[in-house]
């Protein structure tokens, strides 16, 4: 009586194409030297607010001491009026004794209240997002570079155009550099050494990578020649960004017809 045994199942496994070594050091190269980059950034703040170059809001710590500060800033002598910039002097002292009401503590807390927001909104925002592109089948870039892009930085953009409305355009322009420095220094630092040679590119087309540069080299020549920010130059920065999310939808990431 013979006994047939099962024959073994061979088990194809996938190959995986792995970066050679040169590439992988690059990018974890690459990486701490675009993290080590912010770091000096943000050491280069710090050194120039307390040098006295960048001027922090200033806030009592109590509210007695708000209440003394709110009377004395109206009979300020002119020797404090120099020490002021320009920017100040014609703001103070209304819109002073209104940010001097509370004290630090409470600007702080509110502060870290609204980190923790945006961060757990981040978070629900790229879960619906994946859903989102999976159901509708449309692009993760497309998705990323037309909503995300938007739902993401209002917080920012809001920020943005009520200083812009108050006439603190410092405070536009230093939103709009710092969050680009954040995201092109510490965040592209973090996904290189997390992701050493096995980034892939998606769907990042050369026409979005332009228009990415041109933007940026006009907020910054914008910056350079033109300090109060003409109409007209507003006016062509926000018409080119309608019609690139128009030429988003239609050209460079066109949604497939599902019949």
């Amino acid at each position: 009586m013979s006994v047939k045994l099962p024959l073994p199942t061979v088990v194809e496994v996938p190959s995986i194409k792995r970066r050679g070594p040169c590439s992988c050091v690059l990018w974890l190269v690459c990486g701490a030297f675009l993290i080590a980059v912010f770091g000096i950034y943000g050491i280069s703040v710090g050194w120039a607010i307390s040098k006295g170059s960048l001027t922090p809001p200033e806030d009592s710590d109590d509210d007695s001491s708000d209440d003394s500060n709110s009377d004395e800033d109206g009979d300020s002598s002119p020797e404090t009026w120099l020490l002021l910039p320009r920017d100040s002097l014609s703001t103070a002292p209304s819109q002073r004794n209104y940010l001097g009401r509370h004290t630090s503590r409470y600007h702080t807390f509110y502060l870290l209240s609204g980190f923790l927001a945006v961060c757990l909104a981040g978070f629900v925002l790229s879960g619906a997002a994946i859903n989102i592109t999976d159901e509708i089948g449309v692009s993760e870039i497309l998705i990323g570079v037309v909503i995300l892009s938007i739902a993401t930085t209002l917080p920012e953009k809001f920020i943005s155009v009520t200083s812009g409305h108050r006439g603190h355009a410092g405070i536009l322009v230093a939103t709009t550099t710092g969050s680009n420095v954040f995201l092109l220094s510490l965040c592209m630092g973090i996904i290189m050494i997390n992701a050493p040679g096995e980034l892939d590119h998606g769907n990042v087309t050369v026409a979005e990578l332009a228009v990415l540069w041109c933007s940026t080299l006009a907020f910054a020549l914008t910056i350079w020649f033109n300090v109060r920010f003409p109409r007209w130059i507003g006016g062509l920065m926000l018409g080119g960004y309608i019609v690139f999310l128009v030429l988003e939808f239609l050209l460079i990431h066109r949604i497939p017809d599902s019949t």
